[in-house]
């Protein structure tokens, strides 16, 4: 049994004009701590001399209830680590001598006694993902950690953790760190086409709670919003959390289909939209679909929430302009992060919002977590600045298309004829159409059996898919972990 740090105890309470000696109230209270599980197998307890001291009362019967507990089996000692709990309870100490269950104990509530959540909740409710529980082939989302440039990033990190300011350990702005804001509006207007200032930017925990902060600040509940079909589910359930009815408009080569909107989804006040890279099909709005939605949301005074996920790794000629860019009528909010192009663990994204909701949108942020961290906020702004994330960008932007190369190869020389390609031009992932009537949760649950993570695309539609199909992401995965992950995949039909 690994020992456990020694930790802060529950409060003990002691009442000196009990009669019971102060021993043996000390004891019952740590016999009840270790029964109920406050106290863990293996955990440090205090000293009987620190015990005594935060108590205030002679070492004397601090020492006689650690003897007590001792000899019962409730304690042990190990050299060099003090008294810990014991990291197995005989059973004949299991309960104390004429201890009673309190009449007042509540009955315990199991899986049998579903517990009372919102409705809203209870439709995100989603089984299950055995997909989601590795990160070897084809995690989505994932970009190359591997050859992430942890050597240039620790050493800006140590720049301000080794002495930092005031100002990066106390509160921060909610609309993030000002250089970095400042540093994002500077990058998107050159690799992005995005018309904005740096205080239009609102620095976020990460692009899921950007797409949460424009869900609750755009809409009341029941309002509808287009979502694409198939569409990212991480936004379904943002656009849930604000009670949004969902409209599901087909996507197809040119992107979402705004015609089928127009006439699907009459009265929406928004639309969530991935135009330059759709997920999970890959494909790019056209400029007709651009100018149609545009012109829909000024004419309906509705909102575009544009999910900019990814853009940065385009393989056929340089990124694709953004909608904001197109966009004068400040219809567009514009969601990005650094999730894909840095590490998923720096949760840091952005969004550019319209001028008139900055106001609304600050204080949303303020209510959601207050800020994010100024000190990733400020080595952010460094690797910017210092030429470190374009180069990055460059980087991976090859090594992407090496592994794309790869994976393509791969399912081409071991299950041609059993997977149809589609959405390859761009991106870290890309779909993988099944033969009619197989069951893509089937495939996802025997490939997570081994040890291969591919997305059921199913679980990307509102409504039952024609065809099901499998999103393979080969951004974290290396040529030999790819190839190895199809040979694995032929054997899950």
């Amino acid at each position: 049994m690994k020992r456990l740090s020694a930790s802060f105890l529950p409060p003990i309470a002691l009442d000196v004009g009990r009669g019971t000696p102060m021993y043996q109230q000390l004891s019952d209270w740590f016999r009840r701590a270790i029964i109920d599980g406050q106290l863990r197998p293996g955990q440090r307890v205090p000293s009987t001399r620190s015990l005594a001291s935060e108590l205030k009362i002679s070492r004397i019967p601090v020492l006689g209830a650690y003897e007590q507990l001792l000899a019962e089996g409730y304690l042990e000692t190990f050299v060099g680590a003090g008294t810990c709990v014991a990291r197995s309870i005989p059973d004949d100490a299991s309960k104390p001598a004429g201890a009673k269950t309190p009449s007042t104990a509540l009955p315990a509530i199991g899986p049998s006694t579903p517990r009372r959540i919102s409705r809203r909740a209870a439709s995100m409710h989603e089984p299950a993902q055995p997909w989601l529980s590795n990160l070897g082939a084809f995690r989505v989302g994932l970009p190359a950690l591997d050859h992430f440039p942890t050597g240039i990033w620790s050493r800006l990190v140590n720049r301000h953790a080794r002495n930092p300011p005031m100002g990066i350990m106390a509160y921060g702005d909610p609309m993030g760190y000002p250089p970095l804001r400042e540093a994002i509006a500077e990058y998107l207007g050159v690799v992005r086409a995005v018309r904005c200032e740096a205080s239009q930017i609102l620095v976020t925990t990460g692009s899921q709670q950007g797409l949460q902060i424009a869900a609750h600040v755009l809409l009341d509940p029941e309002e509808r919003v287009w979502m694409e079909e198939p569409g990212y589910h991480g936004a379904r359930h943002a656009l849930m959390t604000a009670g949004a009815r969902l409209i599901p408009v087909p996507v197809d080569h040119e992107g979402m289909n705004v015609a089928e909107g127009i006439r699907l989804g009459r009265g929406a006040h928004a639309v969530y939209v991935t135009p330059s890279h759709q997920f999970p099909l890959g494909t790019t709005m056209s400029a007709t679909r651009r100018m149609q939605l545009l012109n829909w949301a000024l004419h309906n005074d509705a909102w575009i929430i544009e999910d900019d996920y990814d853009s940065e790794y385009r393989f056929g000629g340089r990124p694709i302009a953004s909608l904001q860019g197109l966009d004068v009528d400040a219809r567009v909010i514009y969601v990005g992060t650094f999730s894909k192009v840095m590490f998923p663990a720096l949760r840091l994204g952005y969004m550019v919002v319209p001028k008139d909701l900055v106001s609304a949108f600050a204080v949303a942020r303020d209510a959601a977590d207050t800020f994010s961290s100024t000190l990733y906020q400020v080595v952010m702004t460094d690797f910017i600045r210092e030429g470190h994330f374009a180069r990055h960008i460059r980087k991976m932007r090859t090594l992407y298309m090496e592994r794309r190369t790869a994976l393509l190869e791969a399912i081409r020389r071991h299950m041609d004829g059993q997977l149809e390609v589609i959405g390859a031009e761009a991106g870290m992932q890309l779909v993988a159409l099944l033969p009619a009537g197989v069951d893509d949760v089937a495939v996802s649950r025997k490939a997570a059996q081994h040890g291969v993570s591919a997305r059921p695309l199913s679980m990307c539609y509102l409504n039952p898919p024609a065809r099901g199909g499998l999103i393979l992401g080969y951004g974290g995965a290396d040529v030999r972990e790819i190839r190895e992950g199809i040979r694995k995949l032929r054997l899950c039909f």
